[in-house]
């Protein structure tokens, strides 16, 4: 019975992977048998109802990308019952009753929400969808909360229908204005407060401290909607984000006037809760956005942010810039470490507090900048903020800002990284593989990421960045990302206009809509000089590429955010391009057309594809000469890497060195081909939970040095010829709890140093030819699988365990931002 309900579309999916794992695990132990049997019996009851509304396309989307944080919580779910599979039988005294109790709020918080979805499924003939699932969502919502006290699980807010960013920590000096702004907006007149300051107040701060506060929190329930606006936004945009966060599929959109008509209906389907709207940075030409917001709702408000005011939309709250104490009090925060004794004169320390004007971004920045200097370098910086001055919009705080970067001009690399943040949209993290790839060539550091992802501390250790690690993974750097405040964007944007036009170290280039350069218009040929390119267009462009001549570009990155893209033909005037960064920033994977023109750029190195369909035998079609490193994320990669008529894969890729393949679910095999790539030196393979098995002929990767099969579920056993790759330093088979063993050709890895084994199978075996791995250094594991490897640690004289200390818990339910 449980194998007909695997399948189906998005959360039916994911709830049918677990139903599995709980059947998979029920066979292995009995620690758990009757909480897993009943976890069954609940999932039998959820899922045919989910299937039937998914077949329907009215609640949730069926992209595997975009269907909610609920799947997440799913997945985690998953992972946990495969965890007490481990649980060996002498750790089971002290482990089973935690274990169990993590199982029971699994099972009470699925019974509550399989309720609601029967009562849903009983309520159909209503024919109003969308008020259905709202009604879903609240019940379920509720009985979340109340689990607090309950023993349900405490699932965070972005499951219950709302996206509210994380409040940070205790800000300084915020206290008062979130009482201020309590008031205004609590108002029972008040129907649209604007929180108005200048860039780097903290504005965006304020409004997350509000979304989260208790008492905000108890008014408006579950219905807290907070939008991040974009430079020059859409109404279509604004939407389908309200959709998108709140797991629905998002509608087809005919106009604006449609696009209106359609969140008018969402809203009012939400009730009767108030509902709390917060748009977060709105630029005042993008002011009369707000008018398509405002709707007769009872109990409904808006909250926008801006560096504006805007009379004529509702009453405005100014928040001013810190006071003298308090502005000392940050700076020092980030200044001085804790407990240290300083040996800066009051007076230049109080003269810089006061030349950052009480701007928070400021304080921290130039306070940073300052950690650990000498005297003369902090009179130094007090001298040139006494002078004061910009000629920028915002001139006392971006000139503080402007003396931070300043400081950077010993670590002239440093400088650089900083500007080239700025070839990424605002508002989105940067994924760190992104900028390793640019910065490789750019500044020739190292391919493995070391240099760039110390460059990316130092960025964030200056306050120029904040470096986010989602999750963390010692083997790459798949899961770190950077933010970037947008007023730290526009100063890296100014630093690159202050060179002419033709002559730019960087091109960012930014349309919105059709509204191009006059030059592009008048298609005047004009000749760059940039080694770093970035256009970005949005879901309206439109318009045919012009011919932009930029022959000593060595990067390009193209961010867009539209269901098809073609590929500019200028560049295949790109004769020193080396790495290609493209992104799709929408909802689903982009169709990508012109894919042939890569074939004609003879120095590209890199590529790096997020959310986008590659064609069909795309990287096979035509022949990538120098082409070392593919990475693909978030994408359909179908048959891209299958050879085409014309070419075999090794001839069209005679170099390849490396493949990255993260989070791709249509990957259901490797095409046995692959292992015609001699020069292959990495694989990496990572949560492709499609994908069942390695071909054989993986054996024929003779220069592969490192191997990593992690978070791939469905795989069950690494291929005999596995024992081929000599040269092998580096295996990683995390996550991949169906793999039982490894195979007995093991014994011909003699330079195997690195094994990576956290979370596997309770049941792993290890054949004896694992004595033969003289070389073996170091195996990670859990504490479960450590003790399989025990017994060879007297006889593999180098061999180190490490155990990883990663709690297997449900905290990750409880308030996790990503």
């Amino acid at each position: 019975m449980a194998a007909s309900f695997v399948g189906g579309a998005a959360l039916g999916a994911v709830l049918g992977e677990l139903l599995r794992a709980v059947v998979k695990v029920q066979r292995k132990t009995l620690m758990f048998k009757r909480i897993l049997e009943r976890l069954e019996s609940t999932l039998e009851d959820i899922i045919p109802t989910v299937q039937k509304m998914e077949e329907m396309d009215k609640v949730l989307d069926r992209n595997n990308g975009e269907v909610g944080k609920l799947i997440k919580v799913i997945q985690r779910g998953k992972k946990l019952v495969l965890e007490c599979s481990t649980i060996r039988w002498w750790y089971a005294c002290w482990r089973r009753p935690r274990y169990a109790d993590k199982l029971l709020g699994l099972e009470k918080s699925l019974k509550a929400f399989c309720q609601i979805v029967l009562q849903v499924e009983q309520s159909r003939d209503t024919k109003e969808t969308l008020l259905e699932v709202k009604d879903m969502h609240q019940k379920v919502k509720r009985l979340i909360l109340n689990g607090k006290s309950g023993g349900i699980i405490n699932m965070p807010a972005v499951l219950s229908g709302f996206h509210v960013p994380e409040a940070v920590g205790n800000p300084v000096g915020l206290e008062v204005p979130l009482g201020e702004l309590k008031m205004e907006v609590l108002k029972d007149e008040a129907s649209l407060v604007i929180l108005s300051a200048p860039p780097g107040c903290g504005k965006t701060t304020l409004a997350k401290l509000f979304c989260n506060d208790e008492e905000v929190q108890d008014i408006f329930k579950g219905n807290i909607f907070f939008v991040i606006l974009s430079r020059k936004p859409t109404i279509e945009g604004i939407v389908q984000r309200l959709f998108q966060h709140h797991g629905y599929k998002v509608p087809d959109f005919r106009s604006e006037e449609d696009a209106v008509l359609h969140v008018e209906k969402f809203l009012k389907n939400i009730g009767p809760d108030p509902i709390l709207l917060v748009l977060d940075d709105v630029w005042p030409d993008s002011a009369s956005l707000l008018d398509n917001f405002q709707f007769r709702i009872p109990s409904y408000k808006i909250l926008v942010t801006s560096r504006s005011v805007f009379p004529r939309y509702g009453s405005t709250y100014k928040l001013s810039p810190l006071n003298y104490s308090n502005s000392r009090m940050l700076f020092c925060n980030s200044a001085f470490l804790p407990g240290q004794d300083s040996v800066i004169p009051d007076e230049v320390v109080n003269r810089i507090v006061k030349g950052c004007k009480g701007f928070p971004l400021a304080l921290k920045v130039v306070g940073r900048s300052l950690c650990g200097e000498p005297v003369d370098i902090w009179k130094k910086r007090e001298s040139e903020l006494s002078k004061g001055g910009s000629i920028l919009e915002y001139s006392d705080l971006l000139f503080c800002l402007q003396r931070s970067l300043d400081a950077l001009d010993n670590t002239p690399i440093i400088k650089e990284c900083f500007k080239d943040l700025a070839s990424f949209p605002e508002d989105h993290l940067i994924p760190a593989t992104a900028l390793i790839d640019m910065w490789a060539e750019l500044y020739k550091l190292d391919d493995d990421g070391l240099q760039a992802v110390s460059n990316l501390h130092e960025l964030s250790s200056r306050n120029l960045a904040d470096l986010v690690v989602t999750r963390a993974d010692s083997n790459g750097y798949n899961q770190h990302f950077l933010t970037h405040h947008d007023l730290l964007r526009e100063l890296a944007i100014h630093q690159t206009n202050l060179e002419t036009f033709e002559q730019r170290e960087r091109l960012i280039l930014e349309v919105t809509g059709n509204d191009v350069p006059d030059w592009w218009v008048e298609q005047k040929q004009l000749r760059f000089h940039s080694r770093l390119m970035s256009i970005t267009t949005d879901e309206r462009f439109s318009r045919t590429w012009c011919n932009i001549q930029a022959p000593n570009v060595e990067v390009l990155v193209l961010n867009f955010r539209t269901r098809s893209y073609t590929l500019p033909e200028f560049i295949t005037g790109m004769d020193n391009l080396k790495a290609l960064v493209i992104t799709n920033h929408g909802i689903l994977p982009a169709e990508l057309t012109n894919f042939p023109l890569l074939g004609s750029l003879s120095n590209l190195k890199k590529i790096r594809l997020e959310k986008v369909s590659v064609p069909s035998c795309g990287f096979t079609s035509t022949r990538f000469e120098k082409l070392e490193k593919i990475s693909l994320v978030l994408c359909h990669i179908g048959q891209a890497l299958t050879s085409s008529s014309n070419l075999v894969i090794s001839e069209a890729l005679p170099n390849l060195m490396e493949i990255n393949i993260d989070y791709c679910n249509d990957l259901v095999e490797l095409p046995p081909e692959i292992g015609q790539l001699a020069e292959m030196k990495r694989l990496r393979i990572t949560n492709c939970h499609n994908l069942t098995a390695l071909p054989r002929e993986i054996g024929g990767l003779v220069n592969l040095e490192e191997l990593r099969i992690s978070s791939c579920i469905e795989i069950s056993e690494l291929p005999d010829s596995i024992g081929n790759l000599h040269k092998l330093s580096s295996l990683d088979i995390s996550e991949c709890a169906d793999i039982k063993r490894l195979p007995e050709q093991i014994r011909e890895l003699q330079n195997l140093r690195r094994i990576q084994m956290m979370g596997c199978s309770k049941d792993f075996e290890l054949p004896e030819s694992i004595l033969n791995l003289e070389h073996l250094e170091e195996v990670k594991c859990d504490e479960e699988t450590a003790g399989v490897w025990q017994p060879f640690v007297g006889f593999l004289e180098n061999l180190t365990i490490k155990v990883n200390k990663e709690d297997i818990n449900l905290n990750w339910l409880n308030g996790g931002r990503f």
